[in-house]
């Protein structure tokens, strides 16, 4: 009961309310009217109630040195400034802390939304084949050696080897990949990846804890528990700020005899103004930030991305667009132009699902090109299509595909699809009554600012690396194209993990910047973790430390100044703060400042530390 009415006046609502209080206090008698009771008296209990409990809480329950905390010295100013009788002091030393933890508490606070969302991608049933019946039993019902069927559309439920059936695997949610990859028998399928098309029979070969979805999970929550919050520099600093303070309070009375010049000291000792210096440099920077389309979400990522040395992208919807786009058209021999290749494929693929067949299909309609009729169509999962034209008969699929319908390709269909492999494209071969007549290249599209960004990050010292669970001669397209030399791909989620650890274990500060639920263990793993906000899975987003809600990578090397500015920011204003205090403790000593007019003294100091930090939110970093 009584933690909940702490939890109360510590507040927001509460907080305010005993600011009004304190400046009734102080304006009150200056317009001549006395109340039976000082307001002040709000203020210390609504303010400092909450810091005697945290003071008390952490004399018993910390160990050693941390028993010392800042909310220890400004309880002890507090209840010294109550037995002299001087209120005001009291209230606004309280009042200044209780804003202070407030302020702290908005730039740190984390939100865990995105594991519960990933664990909710866990299936919970599978069909089981037992005995020739098929039945639907729950995941966790499944074991080792099961033989399950996965019917199109349908969510794979434990890891598993393909045993019967062809089909096109959607697997993004474990490696990023653009494309859907077709799977046979033999093919390796992951939990939590969804079945396009075809009915396939799996064998379990992974299930409960040990599947690769779990194992994602385990990943990211892991991350999550090694990231502790910042400590606030305050609490750092009380070891010495405690006793330095106590000791020169006592001397001073014991020396000129005089309580109240011991109080004050006290009361100007409270670091104030290094407790709000943190917290309002940080809510500026994140103000300054979210105008450009940046969401911040924790001043320690500020801190960590000024230091950051290396930056790893995902290659999907992160340099590239993750939207498939129609790159190449090449005719085999005369007897076809490009303009009916395309015609031809986009009409045979018209009634597809393929994302491969889509993108044909919404390339011909952009360039305006009316499509034909197809009739008999039939779809072939994980190889093709085939359609009648006219008086065509049509294929659109794979080598395979081509083989199995005895249209041969002749030795320069195979340079053309080799140096289209060579460059990471996919391709989609065209038939036309048997006859292999061209092929139709697709590929994801690079972000128009990646390769400026890049260079920018470059000239600031920063290393780029690319992490990918895209095939390697993409990946190696893609980075030749940006400039980026270390490539690492085909990595499953803890591999990048592995990777992000290795790099880290060399005494390099990482960030990542990734845009799908596969990447979300990295995002927690590295110093910093920045998402595509706009485009990316909520899960990575909010796994994520930083989020481009504009997905605008070129505000990387913006981030980067920004927080070194705040950080410079920071220690400005933790060095005049301190200057202000010594200077105040000086006068107090003297007898200059009495406990009301060295609190004064005090928030003067307050005030210019919140001054210094609203700099930030109008400063230019372009």
């Amino acid at each position: 009961m009584f933690k909940r009415i702490v939890g109360f006046l510590a507040g927001v609502p509460a907080t305010l309310i005993g600011g009004v209080f304190l400046v009734l206090s102080l304006a009150l008698p200056k317009l001549g009217t006395e109340l039976p009771l000082d307001p002040a008296w709000l203020t210390v209990i609504i303010s400092g109630v909450p810091l005697l409990y945290l003071a008390v809480r952490r004399l018993i329950c910390n160990s050693g040195i941390s028993k010392i905390s800042s909310a220890l010295l400004i309880s002890i100013a507090m209840i010294a400034a109550i037995i002299i009788g001087d209120l005001f002091a009291a209230g606004e030393v309280a009042f200044i802390m209780a804003l202070g933890a407030i302020l702290e508490d908005m730039t740190t606070d984390r939100a865990k939304k995105g594991l519960k969302k990933l664990i909710s991608l866990a299936p919970t049933q599978g069909r089981r084949i037992k005995d020739g019946k098929e039945e639907t039993v729950s995941a966790e019902a499944i074991v080792m050696g099961d033989v399950l069927r996965i019917l199109p559309g349908e969510t794979v439920p434990v890891d598993g080897t393909i045993l019967n059936g062809e089909t096109t695997v959607d697997q993004s949610i474990m490696t990023g990949e653009s494309i859907p990859v077709d799977k046979g028998v033999g093919d390796e399928v992951f939990c939590g990846t969804v079945n396009c098309f075809g009915s396939i029979d799996i064998r379990a070969t992974k299930v409960g804890e040990d599947s690769s979805l779990q194992k994602l999970i385990r990943m990211v929550k892991a991350a999550e528990d090694k990231k502790a919050p910042m400590a606030r520099i305050a609490d750092k600093w009380a070891s010495w700020l405690v006793p330095v303070a106590l000791l020169i309070a006592v001397i001073t009375g014991l020396v000129t005899g005089d309580i109240t010049r011991a109080v004050t000291v006290l009361v100007v000792f409270c670091p104030c103004a290094l407790v709000l210096a943190t917290p309002t440099a940080i809510m500026a920077a994140i103000g300054q930030a979210t105008k450009h389309g940046v969401i911040i979400k924790s001043g320690e990522a500020l801190e960590e991305m000024g230091k950051v040395d290396t930056v790893a992208f995902d290659k999907t919807g992160t340099l590239t667009l993750g939207k498939l786009e129609v790159c190449d058209i090449a005719v085999f021999g005369n007897s076809i132009t490009e303009e009916e290749l395309l015609l031809l494929a986009a009409s045979t693929e018209a009634k597809s699902e393929h994302p491969l067949g889509k993108a044909i299909v919404d390339f011909a309609v952009q360039k305006a090109i009316k499509l034909g009729e197809a009739d008999n169509f039939r779809m072939y999962a994980g190889k093709g299509v085939s359609a009648v034209i006219g008086e065509r008969q049509m294929l659109c699929g794979n080598e395979r595909f081509m083989a199995e319908h005895g249209a041969v390709l002749g030795a320069e269909a195979y340079s053309v699809l080799e140096r289209l492999r060579s460059q990471g494209k996919a391709s989609v071969l065209v038939a036309e009554n048997g006859v292999c007549v061209g092929v139709i290249a697709l590929s994801d599209v690079l972000r128009p600012e990646a390769s400026h960004m890049v260079a920018r990050l470059k000239a600031m010292g920063a290393d780029t690396v690319l992490l990918t669970g895209d095939n390697r001669l993409t990946a190696e397209h893609f980075a030749k194209r940006l400039g980026i030399t270390q490539v690492h791909a085909e990595l499953l989620p803890e591999e990048k993990v592995e990777r992000i650890n290795a790099m880290e274990t060399e005494k390099r500060t990482v960030c990542m910047i990734g845009d799908g639920v596969n990447d979300a263990p990295a995002l927690k793993s590295a110093s910093v973790g920045v998402a595509m906000g706009s485009m990316g899975s909520d899960i990575a987003v909010e796994s994520a430390d930083i989020a481009l809600m504009s997905d605008d990578i070129s505000r990387l090397p913006y981030l980067k100044r920004l927080s070194n500015a705040t950080v410079k920011t920071i220690k400005f204003s933790i060095a005049l703060s301190m200057g202000i205090n010594f200077l105040a403790v000086a006068l107090s000593v003297l007898g200059v400042l009495n406990p009301t007019t060295g609190a004064l003294v005090h928030n003067a100091g307050s005030c210019f530390v919140v001054l210094i930090a609203a700099l930030l939110y109008d400063r230019k970093f372009e």
